[in-house]
């Protein structure tokens, strides 16, 4: 995928999730997210801050946060006021193509992996175009920026059942690509949905 193709879908995928909130009313705003220690609200107004970022002003509030990804992160999670707000505030960003420094893949696996974090919270099933989620899964296969990715599948062969895709040797992890993505990324939940040998060392990691 090209550049313009990244961000076209990324604005296509944040559309298809803002719709899908639309649906979602009162206490559900507060579900437990597959992302630790958020909620549905928090990971949402993460996502809506990535999108009005740029690197400069992405750089001004690292430092404000002492450097300190975490706490940074937290810092936009708590500036949106209300749960009503939140997706208001996601679909007036939502066609950004603003973004902190980085590979434009990055903000489209965030875009996805965020985005599915808040939907298998609230049981909302979506069908994810499988030419985004391989090519997330080409990129994030290679790094250990952030979510270790490489590290948690090194040593293990990962075959998607739904689409042409399969990476590594070792003992075999297949699945979804939705499902073997979310686990390259850290999502536990998601290794449920897998089988295969390796699964065990993956869920151990």
């Amino acid at each position: 995928m090209d550049k313009s193709q990244i961000w076209s879908t990324i604005h296509a995928e944040r559309k298809a999730l803002a719709a899908d909130l639309d649906k979602v009313n009162g206490d559900a705003w507060s579900t437990p997210s597959l992302c630790g220690g958020w909620t549905v609200r928090d990971v949402l107004a993460h996502m809506t801050a990535a999108a009005e970022q740029t690197p400069m002003s992405f750089f001004a509030k690292f430092a404000g946060s002492g450097f300190n990804f975490a706490k940074f992160a937290q810092k936009d999670v708590e500036r949106v006021e209300s749960k009503g707000e939140v997706l208001a505030s996601f679909k007036a960003a939502m066609g950004s193509t603003k973004a902190p420094p980085g590979p434009t893949m990055t903000w489209l696996g965030e875009t996805i992996v965020h985005g599915d974090d808040i939907r298998r919270a609230l049981g909302i099933s979506y069908d994810y175009p499988a030419a985004a989620t391989t090519a997330v899964a080409d990129s994030y296969k290679t790094s250990n920026l952030l979510i270790g990715s490489k590290k948690r599948i090194t040593g293990l062969k990962l075959v998607a059942a739904d689409t042409d895709w399969t990476h590594g040797d070792g003992p075999e992890v297949t699945g979804k690509m939705i499902d073997l993505l979310m686990a390259m990324a850290g999502r536990k939940e998601a290794v449920s949905s897998l089988s295969g040998e390796g699964v065990a060392t993956l869920q151990s990691r």
